[in-house]
């Protein structure tokens, strides 16, 4: 699993984040909620290394994170940022296909079970009909789940996402969503992602994390965050919960 032990992050004349101390575990979806600013994607990004700890610690199974080759915290770990990289002159099946860098390489050969990882990734977000389309000319619900193919290519644990609802309209969104849901609990990943939509995060994710001014306010299921209390704390909005008609899950309205 992932421990950050009094984890903080700053830069010069300013601290992000505060002695933050979480776990997060395989087969469960973890939604990071709070205000922009809060520390939500800051918070992402140090567990996939692209910030330096100015304190505390983070583990994965024990071990240092800085202590994992690239390639080796690679499959471990796979991370779809907020803002896409552009992919204009690639197909879906080369961009899956480079999920799997961290079995073979940028320049090794494809075998058997690259090729079968991939069609796998295909498979399980319904896109094996976009395989020979440019990337660029899919919708932007299309496009999110190649990445998401690709992540999967990947054969890592977890799997972080950053606002991966922020370009997308609500039909898309829910798709997203229930389709991070389902693949965690098929294939056991450890789902960690940030979201604005308190009331799809309290649908779709098993744990949620509530960051304010880049300290830790509260961790809990759904049902012990979507209180018009922790609401109010969070946000600063009255908020009343009602439950869900189907599911019985707690629903915010301001």
């Amino acid at each position: 699993m992932f421990q950050l032990q009094n984890a903080s992050f700053a830069v010069p004349g300013r601290t992000l984040l505060h002695d933050i101390s979480l776990s997060f575990e395989p087969n469960k979806v973890y939604g990071l909620i709070g205000h922009n600013g809060s520390g939500k994607s800051t918070l992402l990004k140090l567990l996939t290394r692209q910030h330096e700890l100015a304190g505390g610690r983070i583990l994965l199974d024990g071990r240092d994170i800085h202590d994992y080759s690239v390639r080796g915290y690679a499959k471990e770990v796979a991370y779809l940022p907020q803002h896409l990289p552009a992919a204009t002159a690639l197909t879906a099946r080369e961009l899956v296909m480079m999920g799997r860098y961290a079995w073979s390489g940028l320049l090794g050969r494809t075998n058997d079970a690259d090729r079968e990882a991939v069609a796998q990734a295909f498979r399980l977000t319904h896109t094996e009909k976009f395989t020979g389309q440019t990337v660029d000319t899919l919708s932007g619900g299309e496009r999110s789940r190649i990445w998401l193919a690709m992540c999967l290519a990947q054969q890592s644990r977890f799997l972080l996402l950053d606002e991966p609802l922020a370009a997308l309209d609500i039909a898309h969104q829910i798709e997203v969503m229930a389709l991070v849901q389902k693949l965690s609990r098929d294939l056991g990943l450890g789902v960690i992602i940030v979201i604005h939509d308190i009331n799809l995060a309290a649908q779709y994710c098993d744990e949620l994390v509530a960051l304010k001014q880049g300290r830790l306010l509260k961790t809990g299921r759904p049902s012990e965050i979507m209180t018009a209390q922790v609401l109010k704390d969070i946000y600063s909005v009255e908020m009343n919960i009602i439950a869900h008609p189907e599911n019985g899950r707690p629903v915010a309205l301001p």
